[in-house]
């Protein structure tokens, strides 16, 4: 699997109330919550981000309630990839469950700022700022992992008969 877009940077502490608000959680229409994801931090991003762009942020990334609706805003509004310092750990497993490719690479935050062009190697854990030409290392997913992802999420790879013992 790889990924290829334009960067959108945030900071730390980007909490699950900031990237969909909770005013918007009265719908299960995820193209809906995608149409607020990130409106309270940053109103230009669901006009700008395009399919395929990629979200640089640093520590804590996600932090907040629990709820899913965050990383199905991401992924639904064209986002390939969520790139942080770190993540809070119920992001990281509800992003995982939907699909939505995470990497962590305090490195690549470091050098990666707005506006670049970076790549994303999922097979490999690579990460090339393409504006720049610098390359960052993160640890790949396991293929089980991976295999999870590229199903769409859980209830995907379990539909396609993933999961069996």
């Amino acid at each position: 699997m790889q990924a290829k877009g334009t960067v959108f940077r945030y900071g730390d502490n980007v909490d699950t109330d900031v990237i969909i608000p909770a005013r918007y959680l009265n719908t299960s229409n995820h193209k809906e919550l995608a149409s607020h994801c990130m409106e309270d931090i940053d109103q230009d991003f669901i006009k700008q981000v395009k399919e395929g762009d990629i979200m640089v942020a640093d520590k804590n990334f996600g932090c907040g309630s629990s709820r899913e609706h965050a990383p199905i805003a991401i992924k639904e509004s064209g986002i390939s990839c969520v790139i942080a310092r770190t993540f809070a750990r119920i992001f990281y497993r509800n992003a995982i469950n939907i699909g939505l490719p995470i990497l962590e690479c305090p490195e690549a935050c470091d050098g990666i700022k707005a506006g670049d062009v970076v790549s994303v190697d999922f097979n490999t854990g690579t990460i090339t700022n393409e504006s720049t030409g610098d390359v960052f290392h993160s640890e790949p997913f396991p293929p089980f992992m991976q295999d999870l992802i590229a199903s769409g999420g859980l209830a995907g790879y379990i539909a396609n008969g993933g999961g069996k013992a």
